[in-house]
């Protein structure tokens, strides 16, 4: 079998990766390889940042995110820069907890469990190689071997620094096992793994009254104290707990808020000086990530008790918002189909479009901006072109609120809604207006919803159907036009000859007769009616297209059908106001005559063929369209 070939691949390549050596051997690759000795936290920006990074309209774009998180690149550019960045350069960030705040399905989660899954691989490369005094169950860095009096020459030497101190089960086995002979203490190279507890660490609180600080830190072994003789004895110790596990890699700690104070203060001992208590030892040097996540509720509840003061100043906090473009809001959703037992189910197109419309309408703060609705700024927000408006609008658009995204429909609910659909209703195929009344029923059912919530969600879902009435309609339009960029694109070319003639105050060449003729009045304004171009106004958008045709002459580029916005949308919908009486008659009437069945059916192929549609939503479309008309 393949799978069994693999298998026996993976464990090949995991034997021909290990490495066991003494430490003398192990100083030797230091001094070639540097990088091996990095910190945890470098370790981690250097895994993001070797993935790759593009720069994007001057941000970055991390690629070991880009596959899983979609919409919040802001949110993850200030995480790797602000905090992943300025750690791995040992700045002081580095001893702060790192506290994921952000709304109920808004990606925390998932972005810890990439960085964990990240770390596993990143271990069996080159760059991201791990190596640990052998045997040791904290898998403690080799490098604090060096005496404390010889650090500094050793930093000299190597360029490496030196922190923490040797735990205490490692002094006495150099002393024991080695004879104090540092040199041939043995070491050996690991390989992080979240299931086999190494250098990936997951706390979970439960029941704070039984909850025992030994999950964190470890626990006496007391089958062994008859051996060794002390609970002193770090043998007599089973260093198991998640700090000790989680060293040199990352702990994750789930609902970090929850915890008892215990808890949290051995959290910030480690982050803060580098280590924690555990038994009757000394202080146990780890070096490790810790990372948390919380809701704003609980994080605000936890700010306001002033118990907790202390603790403010050790937590950074990080903003998971909800992703707030549509385009990454439908990725979102197919990822999260794609995942379920729904990828069966035909989804008609732009359903998750118009689900994802109305989500993104929910996580919206009013703009301040003048002449801004709702709507404009969905779409800025979507990257989309507006008239009037540029990037600059968008940064001041989203400046405005600095929470928002925080709040709102979560991705869950609308799959949620989906699959009710499709399970209560029996559907193989479910369209726009499908996805639309679920999502409205389950508004109606839904207990945690204000009523001025409620009421402002029943209003999204009516835009949300309104720009499904825009999009079925063009949808429609295109499919029953043959050859519809042709025909748009001689459109235009005939309408920008006329505007040319018109603001040169030049003639037109009839090209039959070859007589000379003034500009088509007529065939102009009966394009720019569709947008609104009153009388008065055609004079100055005749101009502004002259203009615009020149700009693009002077850059090298060509002036196209999908250069002008709202000349695309006038020649769009003249196009369509030319068919509507066609579209009206093949889709409303009952019995078709032989011409209009013709039609239709070559219309639903096209759907089909060219627009991703199956025969039951395109049928579907065209009675909606023709209802649409026939209003």
């Amino acid at each position: 079998m393949d799978i069994l070939n693999k298998i026996r691949e993976y464990r090949e390549e995991e034997q021909k990766l290990t490495w066991r050596g003494t430490f003398a051997e192990y100083l030797e690759m230091v001094k070639e390889r540097p990088h091996i000795a990095q910190t945890a936290h470098s370790r981690v920006y250097n895994m993001i940042k070797d993935a790759g990074v593009e720069e994007v309209d001057d941000k970055k774009e991390f690629k070991f995110f880009s596959d899983q998180m979609y919409g919040i690149e802001d949110s993850i550019e200030k995480l790797v820069e602000e905090y992943f960045h300025s750690a791995a350069k040992r700045l002081d960030v580095r001893k702060r907890i790192l506290l994921l705040m952000g709304p109920v399905s808004g990606g925390k989660s998932t972005l810890v469990a990439m960085l964990k899954r990240g770390l596993e691989q990143y271990s069996r490369t080159d760059n991201g190689a791990v190596y640990a005094i052998a045997g040791c169950p904290m898998h403690e860095d080799p490098l604090h071997l060096i005496p404390h009096h010889l650090r500094d020459s050793f930093y000299e030497e190597y360029g490496i620094k030196i922190e923490g101190n040797l735990s205490p089960l490692n002094m006495m086995r150099v002393e024991k096992e080695y004879g104090g002979r540092i040199e041939d203490v043995m070491v050996e190279r690991v390989f992080f793994s979240e299931d086999k507890r190494v250098g990936i660490g997951t706390f979970s609180p439960s029941d704070p009254k039984s909850q025992d600080i030994a999950d964190l830190t470890g626990s006496i072994d007391f089958s062994t104290i008859a051996e060794y003789g002390s609970e002193s004895d770090p043998r007599a110790y089973r260093f198991d707990g998640e700090l000790n596990k989680a060293n040199r890699g990352l702990m994750e700690f789930q609902e970090m808020l929850k915890c008892d104070e215990k808890f949290l203060w051995h959290l910030l001992s480690l982050t803060q000086e580098g280590n924690f208590k555990a038994g009757r030892f000394a202080l146990i040097s780890a070096d490790e990530l810790i990372v948390a996540h919380t809701n704003e509720s609980e994080y605000k509840a936890f700010i306001s008790n002033k118990k907790n003061e202390a603790l403010h100043s050790r937590i950074i906090v990080m903003k998971v918002p909800y992703n707030l473009k549509v385009s990454e809001e439908e990725r979102i959703y197919k990822k999260m189909i794609k995942e379920s037992d729904l990828s069966h189910v035909h989804i008609a197109p732009h359903a998750l479009k118009i689900a994802a419309i109305f989500t993104i309408l929910t996580r919206l703060s009013v703009p301040k901006k003048a002449g801004v609705d709702l709507i404009k700024k969905m779409k800025l927000y979507n990257g989309e072109m507006i008239e009037g408006y540029n990037a600059q609008d968008v940064e001041e658009l989203k400046k405005e609120d600095p929470d928002e995204g925080m709040t709102g429909i979560d991705p869950r609910y609308v799959i949620n809604r989906i699959s009710s659909a499709i399970i209560r209703k029996q559907l193989t195929s479910i369209s726009a207006l499908d996805v639309l009344r679920s999502i409205k029923e389950g508004l109606e059912s839904h207990a945690s919803i204000s009523k001025e919530d409620k009421e402002r969600y029943m209003d999204f879902i009516s835009i949300a159907r309104r720009e499904y009435d825009d999009i079925a309609k063009k949808e429609v339009q295109k499919a029953f036009v043959y050859s519809y960029d042709e025909s748009a694109k001689t459109l235009m070319d005939n309408y920008l000859d006329n505007v040319e003639a018109y603001c040169n105050k030049n003639k037109l060449q009839d090209p039959l007769t070859g007589e000379e003729m003034s500009p088509d009045e007529k065939l102009m304004r009966s394009i720019e009616e569709q947008i609104g171009i009153s009388e008065n106004a055609k004079k100055a958008f005749r101009e502004e297209i002259l203009i615009r045709i020149s700009a693009y002459a002077r850059k090298g580029k060509k002036f196209d059908y999908n250069s002008h916005e709202r000349l695309r949308e006038a020649i769009q919908k003249k196009l369509f106001a030319d068919l509507k009486d066609i579209v009206k008659i093949t889709t409303s009437t009952k019995t078709p005559d032989e011409s209009q069945l013709k039609k239709v059916n070559e219309v639903i192929a096209r759907l089909i063929d060219e627009h991703g549609y199956n025969s039951v939503s395109a049928n579907e479309l065209l009675r909606y369209v023709g209802s649409l008309l026939n209003r």
